[in-house]
């Protein structure tokens, strides 16, 4: 019998199940890939992450991966608009960082064994096993071995298409269309702040990692259809439109792996709980990437809920009460943003966003508070002062 069950080992479920374990919890995390392994993903960290990276004394790691740290950020719209800047320093973290995902969920996988869970990869969840209506634990399969394991909290952070929301019925409470889609690869020779860039036809973000720069080009929702039909040759072209400076590096640099691509960015809450169960990460909210702001929100997702649970594992009532006031701050932490992010990513919305970045640009004030806006240091709502809002008056 275990005390927590997490499905999924990547940047929600490890930092869940080692803060569990560093609370005195005998958890389980199983993981249906083989790890290490890599992932789709924008890799960027902002700052309240890397915080949250510190706090857990991981940072480190990250930093001895030879992972750059990313202190300078530029916005660019069109030929005419450039926002560039950081966000204030907090609590002495004064930079992002974007390790890639092999990397860091190696740390954070490492990092929850360490704290004595019980980690297996190559296993899959194939159901719940319920009792008197409550989930109490999972089936199990890796290989042609099959188990049955017992908790009494099972968490699903496996992700958008979560299996363990699939097997609860969770709901979607909040759903928007999907509005972007994107493809990116890595390339050897460029150099760069994180950028990202806004034309007529798409965005273009460049990332520093550890060994290269991630540059990914993103369409409008619609395009998905005639883009994957010629990808590569639709990826150079939107580089070329749309960061035609960014387009120029790439003349003598090597692109060092293949491209890949997603037209699946989804936009929804999920239910986030119910009796004996909660999901995390993306398997219980999913944005749009081009805000990279899914590994800050899974880590502050997964420490939200250990704090929320606390010692209530004893009792099913005290649990069930834990479960349901996560969900609500879930959801009151990360609405705000989610619906920037969807303005972000929202094609038609371009001149209100030019409109927006042109009076930022106008005040190192206003772009400092842009810039801890987009970090997730301070709400969005602190953005728009009344002298803000006073240039943005038609």
């Amino acid at each position: 019998m275990f005390d927590v069950i997490v499905v999924g080992a990547r940047c929600a479920g490890a930092p869940a199940a080692m803060q569990f374990a560093r609370s005195g919890h005998r958890v389980l995390m199983v993981d249906q890939s083989a790890f290490p392994a890599d992932k789709l993903s924008t890799l960027y960290i902002q700052q309240t992450g890397v915080l949250q990276l510190q706090r857990w004394g991981l940072l480190d790691a990250v930093k001895a991966s030879g992972c750059p740290p990313l202190d300078h950020v530029v916005y660019q719209l069109g030929d005419d608009i450039r926002v560039e800047g950081c966000a204030d320093p907090v609590d002495g973290v004064t930079a992002a960082y974007a390790p890639r995902r092999s990397i860091l969920d190696r740390i954070l996988v490492e990092a929850a064994v360490d704290a004595g869970v019980e980690f297996r990869d190559g296993c899959a969840v194939t159901g719940l096993v319920e009792e008197d209506g409550r989930v109490c634990g999972v089936r199990l399969v890796a290989g042609e071995v099959q188990s049955v394991e017992r908790a009494r909290l099972v968490v699903g952070a496996d992700g958008m298409r979560s299996t363990v929301a699939e097997l609860t019925g969770a709901p979607k409470t909040v759903e928007h269309p999907k509005l972007t889609c994107a493809y990116y690869t890595f390339w050897k020779g460029p150099k760069t702040h994180f950028e990202l860039y806004e034309g007529p036809t798409g965005w273009v973000s460049a990332v520093p990692t550890n060994d290269a720069v991630l540059i990914s080009a993103y369409y409008p929702q619609q395009r998905f259809t005639e883009v994957r039909t010629r990808a590569q040759e639709a990826y150079l072209e939107n580089i070329r439109d749309n960061a035609p400076g960014l387009y120029a590096k790439l003349e003598n640099a090597e692109q060092v792996d293949r491209l890949y691509g997603t037209g699946d960015q989804q936009n929804f809450f999920r239910q986030a709980h119910g009796p004996g169960w909660a999901l995390i990460g993306d398997a219980g909210h999913h944005k749009d990437s081009l805000t990279a702001r899914g590994i800050g929100d899974a880590f502050a997702q997964a420490q939200m809920l250990v704090d929320r649970v606390g010692d209530s594992l004893g009792s099913d009532e005290a649990l069930d009460v834990a479960l349901k006031d996560f969900a609500e701050e879930r959801d009151l932490t990360f609405m705000e943003n989610y619906r920037a992010t969807l303005l972000v990513a929202e094609a038609s919305a371009r001149d209100k966003r030019r409109m927006l970045l042109k009076a930022v640009s106008s005040s190192p004030d206003h772009v400092r508070r842009y810039f801890n806006t987009v970090a997730g240091l301070r709400p969005v709502s602190e953005l728009y002062t009344p002298e803000l809002l006073a240039l943005l008056k038609p």
